[in-house]
């Protein structure tokens, strides 16, 4: 009897064995071919890139741009398929040849994955070429953008912008790694940009740096006297509390940045509440509000943003409790605006600048600028500039979370589809 038991566990224990071999190089395909996947986009989205700075690669490339109307409706039947043969085509085979011979220089299994992908990009393209259709080309389908331009994986929106906004940027063509790493995710270039706040330090410092992206900068400012008049910059005087007035201004207008702000400090009387968040708060909401009404016409999702100055004070102390209380509150309502998605809004959670709100700021309003417009043309959404490591860590945890409750036990009516 013990024999018979001590049998059928030795039994058991072989049959419960882990085969660590087979783990290993279960393993060793899964990473190699994840590995591959990602050098081929790698690898694509360079061809791209490369074809908008070599001629002679242009030449073939621009058959591809020549395809396609605004609203990526094809000119013509002819016209798509010499895009598909000179552009997808060809692109599609140098990507198989070039994974092909690194598949055969290193003996790893899982780097014909990403062959076997490069292979899947040349049967689409050889489809729609012989059979003039554009039912797998997604990021051509034709009409109104719908959606706003996704962070990490390219959507129509987003690749509507390298047609239509930029050519020099945008290459990405799955996820947007490429863009990241080069700063192509967003083209500052010719871009109308309006900026509240303009008269402070780090408006100042904005609009120099815009400037020198080929952006035209639009100043909105409570206090004109203080803005140069020949810096080519126009200026705008409004009054808090009149932000309905600069509706028409802000009709063509792609990018509005709010960042005017108070700091009353130690203060806690009843006008130092009001004024807070009234300057802080509720005047950039109405300024969001008014700006998200302008989102309209087919590729205005595309185009449009708006960057807040939350500042840090969202997740760190600022010695001041009501410019705290009022940029958390700003920081919350932007969180909640953001699941409706109008329009792209970027954070901008900046550490202490040395300002007229902040005599005693650490950085620069000159670095703080530079650093925010490096981060937004690699379309970072939650831009932030510190010096304070615990933000990088609590921030992010600090937006997921609220994001989630906001998701889950909110709502807003349904809109009516964008006309086309």
């Amino acid at each position: 009897m013990i024999h018979t038991l001590a049998e059928s566990l030795t039994q058991m224990e072989a049959r419960l064995q882990i085969d660590w071999v087979l783990v290993n190089a279960c393993w060793q395909f899964a990473l190699w071919g994840c590995g591959s996947l990602l050098l081929a986009e790698i690898l694509r989205d360079s061809y791209h890139a490369l074809c908008h700075q070599v001629n002679w690669l242009a030449k073939w490339h621009n058959k591809h741009h020549m395809a396609y109307r605004r609203d990526l409706s094809v000119v013509s039947l002819k016209a798509y398929q010499e895009s598909q043969l000179y552009h997808d085509i060809l692109e599609s085979s140098l990507l198989i040849l070039v994974l092909t011979v690194i598949a055969l220089v290193i003996p790893q299994t899982g780097l014909w994955l990403g062959v076997a992908y490069a292979c899947s990009f040349l049967g689409g393209a050889s489809l729609r070429y012989f059979q003039g259709t554009i039912d797998t080309d997604y990021n051509h389908l034709p009409g109104p953008l719908q959606t706003i331009p996704t962070v990490w994986w390219v959507n129509r929106s987003y690749h509507w912008r390298h047609h239509f906004d930029d050519v020099n940027a945008y290459y990405s063509g799955v996820f947007s790694l490429v863009d990241k790493v080069l700063g192509t995710g967003l083209s500052l270039k010719g871009k109308t940009i309006a900026l509240t706040g303009a008269s402070g330090a780090l408006g100042q410092a904005l609009t120099a740096e815009l400037l020198k992206h080929n952006a035209k900068v639009i100043a909105l400012t409570t206090n004109p006297d203080k803005l140069a008049t020949d810096a080519g910059v126009k200026i705008i005087s409004w009054q808090l509390g009149n932000e309905d007035e600069l509706k028409n201004s802000l009709e063509k207008v792609d990018i509005l940045i709010i960042n005017h702000g108070v700091n009353v400090y130690t203060n806690r009387t009843p006008a130092a509440i009001n004024s807070s968040y009234e300057v802080n708060t509720f005047s950039a909401l109405r300024l969001m509000d008014i700006f998200i009404s302008t989102v309209t016409g087919p590729q205005a999702k595309a185009t449009k943003e708006i960057w807040v100055n939350t500042s840090e004070a969202e997740v760190s102390p600022a010695l001041s409790p009501l410019y705290e209380l009022s940029k958390r509150t700003l920081g919350n309502l932007v969180t909640l605006k953001r699941l409706d998605n109008d329009c792209v809004i970027r954070k901008l959670i900046l550490g202490p600048f040395k300002s007229q709100l902040n005599p005693y700021g650490v950085m620069s309003p000159q670095q703080v600028s530079r650093a925010i417009l490096f981060l937004a043309r690699r379309d970072f959404r939650n831009i932030i500039v510190t010096i304070n490591p615990l933000t990088y860590v609590l921030f992010p945890w600090k937006e997921i979370s609220t994001w989630f409750y906001y998701r889950s036990f909110s709502k807003t009516v349904n809109k009516p589809d964008i006309a086309s």
